[in-house]
């Protein structure tokens, strides 16, 4: 057996963001990291999801920001994204939301399309936060 964990494994979980609807968490932070599971545009106070690919990046991003915010982090502390398009043709005005989100220093971040991504749902995405 290694060295005893110094910091304990803490699910993060937050209802200013759509819940988890499987055997997984909202995020969980690992020492000085949070790992934070997909996303997708969901309004938690309608129950709907935004419509067309503005509306939604903004609404993913604001329930990324609720999970972080829930994790003792912000926007400005994630270090790496992948987003998931369901139609590569909206990635530039998604390019365009995402960046009015992180003006500063930009994540990493890899765009992938994801043709299995949930009905209705054109862009999802999942973070890393460094809190260090």
């Amino acid at each position: 057996m290694g060295p005893a964990m110094s910091q304990p494994i803490e699910v993060i979980a937050t209802s200013d963001a759509p819940p988890a609807i499987g055997p997984y968490s909202q995020a969980i932070r690992a020492g000085d990291f949070v790992f934070v599971s997909g996303q997708i545009a969901v309004n938690v106070r309608t129950g709907k999801l935004a419509e067309g690919i503005e509306a939604q990046t903004r609404q993913v991003l604001d329930n990324l920001r609720a999970v972080l915010t829930a994790a003792g982090a912000s926007l400005a502390q994630v270090v790496k994204v992948t987003i998931f398009l369901a139609r590569w043709e909206d990635f530039t005005p998604m390019n365009e939301v995402y960046a009015t989100y992180f003006p500063g220093r930009a994540p990493a971040r890899a765009v992938v399309q994801g043709p299995r991504i949930p009905e209705g749902t054109l862009v999802g995405l999942e973070a890393i936060a460094y809190l260090g």
